[in-house]
């Protein structure tokens, strides 16, 4: 007669009969209509989880029957059944174990191909952020006004610096000065002659961008009635 020992914790769900081959693998494979989220990779590795808890307590039960393995024999030297473990335990644990390492390899695999699939989604986005910053960066570079000169210095307290202007504005309208018109800087200097004391528009491109300014020539304690240095473009 042969002596069934006691089933190793976790060992349970396995009898009494083997777990059939996939049943575990519920979750539709990558590549499915759906696309794979990060959710569903720690679904499959939860379950990658529980296939190797089930393996484990496989082995330990054919352990637990005198360390019968995976090919030790289960006929005595007279070639009778052996009579000093559980047979059916030990067929069925080493059957187990088989349908269990075949869903462990389709589950790892499906691992892999989620993994992939997040990676090249991910890689893909980041691709498609940076043509999108690229176009718009274009598109404003090309609805910018083209200037046609350029502040090289502001003078603190001067009336270009309480107006706001810095240095390295360039200048695409300096009241009706504009790039179809600019032949030098007395054109500007016109401008702000006969605008003293009053408001004159200025628009600058600052950092890639239109900003408008509203600027006064006057008297003030420095030299002229702007407290800063423009210079030309050359294009």
């Amino acid at each position: 007669m042969s002596t069934r020992r006691p089933r190793p914790a976790g060992c349970d769900a396995l009898y009494p009969r083997p777990a059939p081959v996939g049943a575990v693998l519920a979750m539709e494979p990558p590549g499915g209509s759906r696309p794979i989220t990060v959710s569903d990779v720690q679904e499959l590795v939860r379950r990658k989880d529980e296939l190797e808890a089930q393996i484990k307590a496989c082995y330990e039960l054919l352990e637990s029957q005198k360390g019968v393995g995976m090919n030790e024999p289960l006929v005595d030297a007279e070639g009778f059944p052996r009579d000093d473990i559980d047979l059916y335990q030990v067929r069925t644990a080493r059957h187990n174990i088989i349908c269990l390492q075949n869903d462990h390899k389709a589950l790892m695999k499906q691992v892999e191909e989620a993994l992939h699939q997040l990676h090249a989604r991910e890689k893909e986005k980041h691709a498609r952020d940076e043509a999108e910053a690229l176009a718009e960066a274009m598109s404003q570079s090309q609805s910018l006004p083209q200037p046609f000169a350029k502040v090289n210095t502001v003078t603190p307290g001067s009336p270009a610096s309480v107006s706001g202007l810095q240095v390295d504005d360039e200048i695409v309208e300096f009241g009706s000065v504009n790039v179809n018109n600019f032949q030098n800087l007395q054109n500007i200097a016109t401008v702000v002659q006969h605008s003293e004391g009053r408001p004159l528009s200025v628009t600058v491109i600052r950092g890639g961008r239109k900003v408008h300014v509203g600027l006064i020539p006057k008297r003030w304690a420095g030299k002229g009635l702007l407290g800063c240095n423009i210079i030309p473009l050359q294009r």
